[in-house]
């Protein structure tokens, strides 16, 4: 007979399948309400100057990647506390350029840099774990306010789109602080964009598997298990679509919300535009 340890685990193990196997089929008959258009206009334009915030983190890495290995990108910036392996080979080509800074709530410096942005990939943030509220609030609503404040005081001629990374749960009516501050954050900087040639998107994706240089077994063993339910999408893919709908500049306005099937369907259409011989799945791994 197996012993109650044995049994233990077995039950736990069954439960968390059970539990990944519900989650799969809610995302795959839930998630994806937009379809990328066929036929759009895209501004060849709109992506030409870059800024990427978080480049040092998981997300933040994939992001700039793309941008990095984007053609239709000339110029990206990264306003960042300290440098990165990726940031430095981006420097060393001079597409590249590094902007250390302090204080995430001041961007008054950095008024020639913003005037010339097209595009903000945003992932900056940290885990809610371990953290008290207010340092929370501050990072993940106080720190994109200033910001897009001080971008709007410097430039408002479209295109502009600023694209955060917020996650699945997101809700400005949510019961828990995280989700509740990261959805109210969605809402005031959508609310300052308004009149202005910026538009905003929340990216609200269940697991956003880091490049390959920062990846595990436990992120390939996540693939697996949430990539049924389009739940999973790498670093770089999520970079894309951002670009992608940077570029579809009359299709989706301001304050789009994008789950992870969204996401996924536009990194798709991005790889279909811009290499259209060749092929970039957006999941490498379970085949």
């Amino acid at each position: 007979m197996l012993s109650i340890l044995t049994r233990t685990f077995l039950f736990v193990g069954l439960a968390f399948l059970f539990l990944v196997a519900v989650l799969d089929i809610w995302g795959y008959l839930t998630l994806g309400n937009l379809t990328p258009q066929t036929n759009p206009y895209i501004d060849n334009n709109a992506n030409r100057v870059v800024l990427v915030m978080g480049a040092t983190g998981s997300v933040g890495d994939g992001l700039l990647k793309a941008a990095i290995a984007s053609a239709e990108v000339d110029k990206v910036h990264v306003i960042a506390r300290r440098t990165s392996p990726r940031i430095q080979a981006g420097v060393a080509t001079g597409k590249v350029t590094l902007h250390l800074h302090e204080d995430f709530t001041n961007y008054s410096g950095l008024s020639e840099v913003l005037q010339e942005v097209d595009t903000v990939l945003w992932a900056l943030g940290a885990t809610s774990i371990g953290m008290d509220d207010d340092t929370y609030t501050w990072i993940h609503v106080d720190f994109p306010v200033a910001f897009v404040g001080e971008w709007l005081l410097q430039r408002t001629i479209g295109p502009m789109s600023f694209h955060s990374v917020t996650g699945m749960g997101t809700d400005s009516e949510s019961d828990q602080h995280w989700a509740k501050e990261k959805g109210r954050a969605e809402i005031e900087v959508a609310a300052m964009a308004e009149d202005s040639g910026l538009r905003t998107f929340g990216y609200r994706a269940a697991f956003v598997r880091p490049t390959a240089e920062q990846s595990n077994a436990l992120n390939d063993l996540a693939e697996c298990l949430l990539r049924p339910g389009r739940l999973v999408i790498t670093g770089k893919q999520l970079g894309e679509a951002m670009l992608e709908i940077s570029a579809r500049t009359q299709e989706l306005p301001n304050y789009t919300l994008i789950d992870s099937a969204d996401s996924i369907a536009y990194a798709k259409a991005y790889v279909k535009r811009v290499r259209p011989s060749g092929s970039s799945p957006v999941m490498r791994l379970c085949s």
